[in-house]
C-alpha cells in the first residue's frame, strides 16, 4: 500500500533539524526500498518548511510507525503530520522521471476535498509530473483528495495541474528531490 507523509515543520525548529539531520537520514535508509518520492518543501529563500514521503508499506499501522517515529517528529521538529494513503497513479518512483533531478521548480501540490473524486486521470501531458495520485482514507474506498509532485514555473501554474473548484482546499510548495547528497 502506498501512503503520502507530509509532515510540516514547526516554526523555530529549524536548528532542531539540522541538528538531527543524520538521524533522520539513517531513519530513512532504512526504507529505501520503499520510497518512492521524498524531499523537503522550503521556503521562497529556500529554508525547509517540511519533508515528503511516499513510500509503500504493508498497511495502515506501518504507515503511521514509519510517520511518527521519525526522528524529527519525536523531537518536535514537526507541528504537524499528513498521512494519507495514496495510489501512484503514474506507476514510478522520482528516480525515474525523465526530467532533470536539479533542474527547474518542483512543487507539491496538495488538492484536499471530498465527494464525487476529482483529478483521478493522469492530465494529457505528463511530461512534468514527478509523482501523481488520490489521497485516500486508510482502506482506500473514500477520496480525499489528489497530491502531484511536479515541475512547473510558478506554484500558480503547478495548482493549475489541479480542478480548483473540486477541492475545499489547493496548496503549492516549492519542493526539490530529496535524499542523502
Amino acid at each position: 500500500m502506498e501512503f503520502l507523509c507530509y509532515h510540516r515543520d514547526r516554526p523555530g525548529s529549524l536548528a532542531l533539524r539540522y541538528e538531527l539531520g543524520e538521524a533522520h537520514w539513517a531513519y530513512m535508509d532504512g526504507f529505501t526500498d520503499a520510497l518512492i518520492a521524498r524531499g523537503p518543501t522550503l521556503a521562497s529563500d529556500d529554508t525547509p518548511t517540511g519533508s515528503v514521503h511516499i513510500v509503500d508499506l504493508p498497511d495502515a499501522a506501518a504507515a503511521r510507525a514509519f510517520a511518527f517515529d521519525e526522528p524529527n517528529y519525536q523531537a518536535g521538529v514537526y507541528r504537524d503530520v499528513l498521512l494519507r494513503r495514496w495510489r501512484n497513479t503514474l506507476g514510478r518512483t522520482m528516480w525515474d522521471f525523465p526530467g532533470e533531478a536539479d533542474g527547474g521548480d518542483r512543487y507539491l501540490v496538495l488538492g484536499l476535498g471530498s465527494g464525487e473524486p476529482a483529478d483521478l486521470a493522469v492530465p494529457s501531458d505528463p511530461k512534468d509530473l514527478i509523482a501523481y495520485g488520490p489521497l485516500l482514507s486508510d482502506d482506500g474506498a473514500t477520496w480525499l483528495g489528489t497530491a502531484v509532485l511536479l515541475a512547473a514555473p510558478s506554484p500558480e501554474e503547478a495548482a493549475a495541474v489541479l480542478t480548483r473548484s473540486r477541492y475545499t482546499t489547493v496548496e503549492a510548495h516549492r519542493w526539490r528531490f530529496g535524499g542523502r547528497r
